[in-house]
Formats: C-alpha cells, structure tokens, sequence
C-alpha cells in the first residue's frame, strides 16, 4: 500500500489503529464539529498537517471502517462533520452547482483577412499574428 490514512498504521502486514494518531482524530472531529475551522481543530487535536490534507481526513469514509481499515470515528459524528461541512462550504459560496452551469457555445464562423507571406516562426507570435487577422465573428 503506498498511502496509510492518518491513524493507521501497518503492523505484521495488516492495518491497525494507531492508537495515539487515531484519539487525534476523534479529538479532530470533535473540534471540527464544535466550530473550529480545520486548521485549528487540527492543531488542537495536535495534528501537524496543512489544510488540505486535514479537509481530506475529515471526507475519508475509511475512518468508518471496512475491509480493510478498522472503524475509529463512528458514523454519527462523522456524518455531523460532513453536514457542517458541506454547510460551510454553502455559506461561504464554495459549492458549484455544475449543472446549473451552461457554457455558451463556441464561436465557429469569422471572417478573416488574408495572411501575407512573413509568417512569424515563433509560435506565439504567430497565433498573436494570425488572431490579429479576425475581422469579427458570424
């Protein structure tokens, strides 16, 4: 395995709880939940992690256990995380609706003068050169 969750460790092939690591993380959470912002719910909790990697523990679904990984949040406060979360992120314009989004379609049609014959070789100055020669758009 090349990336072990924070709280985890591999020991004799399998994957245990790291018992220090993993009361971080419930005190993690427990802080998030509480209106901590990740960061300092993280420094609190004693992780010394930046704020993505934090906002990464906080979505992982393996803290709740599986095949492969014991439980070490259960699922009530980790949904309680997801739900404050989420509203954070509404309230503070984070959440794009994709579908919503409608991009106009491209321009197809233009009208375009001749080129002459120095055509630069650098090829930025010679897509500059060639866009220069739009007269404008159907």
């Amino acid at each position: 395995m090349a990336y072990i969750p924070y709280g985890y460790k591999i020991q004799d092939g399998v994957v245990t709880v790291d018992e220090k690591a993993a009361v971080q993380v419930k005190v993690f959470f427990e802080k998030y939940i509480s209106g901590l912002s990740l960061t300092v719910a993280g420094e609190q909790a004693g992780i010394d992690k930046t704020h993505s990697v934090m906002g990464r523990i906080l979505k992982n679904v393996n803290y709740l256990g599986n095949d492969t990984y014991p439980a070490i949040i259960d699922k009530e406060i980790f949904d309680k995380a997801e739900e404050v979360r989420e509203k954070r992120a509404k309230d503070l314009g984070r959440v794009v609706e994709l579908a919503a989004f409608t991009s106009p379609p491209p321009k197809e049609r233009f009208k375009m003068k001749k080129a002459d014959n120095k055509m630069p070789v650098d090829p930025f100055e010679r897509a500059e050169y060639l866009y220069s020669l739009i007269e404008s758009e159907e």
